[in-house]
């Protein structure tokens, strides 16, 4: 009789256990918002292959994204290049309709990683019919307001958060130094004082970093009115010689530093989520390959915690005549620290090109590793996996008076 009560009570508690657990669902690390940011990034890099780490690192134009290409290459990120718009005069729920549907491609994956789509809206949101514009940077900065600015960045966020996109790749944070440069009208200023003021855009665009957060860490504020930022062009591009446009800037490390550095410390200073690199060469060395600048005083000297993107095919022209060998341009820009490329449209090719110099050790892991702790970074600091699909809700906000 002992014995079969012993028996029965340990049944009783077994079933007690399994009935709990029946009831409670795990939920792994990554994927749970009230654990630290850095420790969900730890967690899902963890559990990474590393053609999932390698498709975070690419971004591609949306005219070749599709959902299969998303969950087939694990892309980590779509741009709208110059003008690329779902439709003509497409509406705001259109918007919202197409990158939803790239969206669900993303997270039909093993692991569920979220896209983040990108988009030039570098005074209004530009691409989008019947948004709003705004003066070019130059009429900006004559105003002398930055007030005014962050207001105009507050404006541009909610206007593209109604189409469903939340990364900017603005501002533009160039210091004009020569009229003859065909885009000093991206440009602020010739005054670096100014441009720097100016860079309270990045907090109209992202929110107001609280004083407590740490030094270089991107800051995004939680809700659907605020985007991630994006400075650029890093660093020097409005100084070439003779103002050629993407030419070589000569300057002395003084210069360098009072002139063309200040509003990238300041808009790290706001918690600015990326940095763009610059056609441009700096003292006979292409930006895209200069690695004591991106990885050495970007990342290492200023603490920059977000991730650094290319230019449009910026790897692509690291050669003469350009891609006339991509291995190099891939091997050259990744290992200067570029965290993510925008091919745009050959991304089978980088993808394998990139695989290839990690499985050979010609890239090493680590530098693999770091480009996609930064990139998830910036994705969970959104709030992506928390809200990975836009809604309709904030569709009255374009074009709004």
């Amino acid at each position: 009789m002992e014995a079969a009560l012993i028996f029965l009570a340990g049944f009783l508690v077994l079933s007690c256990f399994e009935l709990a657990a029946s009831n409670e669902v795990y939920v792994l690390p990554y994927r749970d918002p009230s654990v630290p940011i850095e420790q969900r990034i730890k967690d899902l890099l963890s559990r990474m292959s590393l053609a999932e780490k390698i498709g975070q690192m690419v971004q591609i134009e949306r005219s070749v994204a599709s959902p299969e290409v998303m969950k087939k290459y694990f892309i980590g990120s779509i741009l709208s290049g110059g003008g690329s718009a779902p439709a003509p005069r497409a509406s705001p729920q259109e918007w919202v309709d197409m990158v939803n549907n790239f969206q669900k491609g993303a997270l039909s994956t093993r692991l569920g990683i979220p896209l983040l789509y990108g988009i030039d809206a570098v005074h209004g949101h530009n691409t989008v019919y019947g948004a709003t514009i705004f003066p070019h940077n130059i009429g900006l900065g004559a105003t002398r307001d930055p007030d005014l600015v962050k207001r105009i960045g507050a404006a541009t966020a909610r206007e593209m958060r109604a189409t469903g996109i939340p990364y900017t790749f603005a501002p533009c944070i160039a210091v004009c130094r020569d009229p003859r440069w065909g885009r000093c009208y991206e440009s602020y200023s010739e005054d670096p004082n100014i441009v720097t003021a100016m860079t309270e855009i990045v907090s109209g665009l992202q929110g107001d970093k609280p004083v407590e957060s740490a030094a270089g860490v991107p800051y995004v504020s939680a809700g659907k009115e605020k985007v991630a930022a994006c400075a650029k062009h890093y660093v020097g591009d409005g100084g070439t010689i003779r103002g050629i446009n993407s030419n070589n800037t000569v300057v002395s490390n003084r210069d360098l530093l009072s002139i063309h550095m200040p509003g990238y410390v300041s808009s790290i200073g706001k918690g600015v989520a990326t940095v763009m690199i610059s056609y441009s060469s700096l003292n006979g060395i292409k930006m895209h390959a200069n690695g004591d600048l991106i990885t050495g005083f970007l990342k290492n000297k200023l603490q920059f915690k977000g991730f650094v993107i290319s230019d449009y095919m910026g790897i692509d022209f690291l050669t003469y005549p350009p891609h006339s060998n991509y291995t190099y341009s891939i091997l050259a820009g990744i290992g200067a620290g570029i965290d993510m490329v925008m091919v745009p449209l050959n991304y089978t090719e980088f993808i394998d090109g990139l695989t290839f110099l990690v499985e050979n050790h010609f890239i090493p892991m680590t530098r693999i590793d770091d480009a996609v702790e930064r990139i998830l970074r910036v994705k969970f600091t959104i709030g992506l996996f928390e809200n990975p699909l836009a809604d309709y809700s904030m569709a009255k906000y374009v074009g709004i008076k």
